[in-house]
């Protein structure tokens, strides 16, 4: 064992989805253009629930 981190994690520039089972907590997915993003939701949305977040840059949430 470690030492616990003292920052925050940076999330990297890119497009995130949470994906998860209903009732769940989720996991949050990371591609880098909006078109591979929307193909991974489309895929997970098959068995799973998907929620769109949005896109980060500079490791800040941008508005659409």
């Amino acid at each position: 064992m470690g030492r616990p981190a003292t920052r925050p994690a940076r999330l990297r520039d890119g497009f995130y989805i949470e994906v998860r089972n209903p009732g769940q907590t989720g996991i949050r997915l990371r591609r880098d253009t909006k078109e591979q993003m929307m193909m991974a939701a489309e895929e997970y949305a098959k068995t799973k629930e998907v929620i769109i977040l949005g896109e980060v840059k500079n490791d800040k949430w941008l508005e659409d």
